[in-house]
């Protein structure tokens, strides 16, 4: 046990940054991530990408293992995660990891060539940084819904872009969850992710990332956007079915209303809700107005479902 610590210390000087994506029944859309992953622009030495396995059926690990061995010159590790859940399985990656930066990915993204270079750029030119995230585009298998509002689309695909430069995350918005990056010792300072939250099997309940960085908020540390460490984000058709809309709306809710359970605040969550239901009808209202009754429709929908989620009707 001892010999593997100096072992995985002697690694750990050598890697800057670890890729960890958490992977559940999606062979083919990891096989995709993995390919932008081998892509990177920066020196293979310098990074490693650890995959956890999260109880998948399918074939992820023969597909795993036929493209390790097909790229042997880079440091690609799959690891298994027993205890089901999205939270669970990033925080096995985290632990498994051994670079000083931690850039955490989904299964249903590829990555820009500049994803790897920018974050270790990024954490080097800032050595008081703790936490990052970058630009989030949305890529759809079809054609993007006619029905879709820059509100709705928010809430499925979470596309992302603050500026062309570095720049403080404002109070109101936090990293994607799919697009985050981190200083190792944050885990040590603020904890892993809550596995009482984030995607388990078949649930829609999230809110894991947003818990997370209200903690390193409340500890006084500052999130910043670094552009260039830029994703996309696959949409298949799937998600975008009456059914998905109104289970990922009402488990929005829930997960809203689990993180203010645990926080106390659960009465200050209903009334910001209250407030968001105001305001959506006025927008309902406004895009009637614009001719545009799809969006229209769409928006109230999501908002219901968010508050029906919040008040666990």
């Amino acid at each position: 046990a001892e010999l593997r610590k100096i072992i995985k210390k002697k690694i750990c000087v050598m890697k800057k940054l670890s890729i960890v994506v958490a992977t559940y029944n999606r062979s083919q859309s990891l096989l995709r991530t993995l390919r932008s992953v081998v892509g990177q622009t920066a020196p293979a030495e310098q990074w490693e990408c650890v995959v956890v396995n999260n109880n998948s059926t399918d074939d992820t690990e023969a597909v795993f293992a036929d493209f390790a061995r097909e790229n042997p010159t880079f440091d690609l590790r799959m690891v298994t995660e027993t205890k089901q859940g999205l939270s669970n399985a990033r925080n096995c990656g985290i632990e498994a990891s051994v670079g000083d930066y931690i850039a955490i990915v989904d299964d249903d993204e590829t990555l820009e060539d500049s994803f790897v270079e920018s974050y270790i750029e990024f954490f080097d030119s800032f050595p008081t940084a703790m936490a990052a995230g970058g630009a989030v585009k949305a890529c759809y298998e079809s054609a993007r819904p006619r029905w879709m509002s820059r509100f709705t689309e928010q809430m499925i695909a979470n596309p992302l872009d603050l500026d062309i430069a570095v720049t403080l995350f404002p109070q109101n918005r936090v990293p994607a969850g799919g697009n985050m990056a981190f200083r190792r010792e944050v885990f040590d300072r603020v904890g892993l992710f809550n596995p009482q939250l984030g995607r388990n099997g078949k649930s829609l309940v999230g809110g894991e990332e947003n818990d997370l960085f209200a903690r390193l908020r409340r500890a006084g540390e500052l999130l910043y956007f670094v552009p260039n460490a830029a994703i996309f984000h696959h949409i298949p058709d799937s998600k975008l079915t009456d059914d998905y809309f109104d289970r990922l709306s009402y488990n929005v809710g829930v997960s809203k209303r689990l993180r203010a359970e645990a926080d106390g605040e659960v009465g200050k969550l209903l009334k910001s809700e209250s407030r968001k239901q105001v305001a959506t009808y006025l927008l309902y209202v406004l895009y009637m107005l614009v001719l545009q009754p799809l969006k229209a429709k769409y928006l109230l929908r999501m908002r219901n479902g968010i508050y029906k989620g919040v008040k666990q009707l």
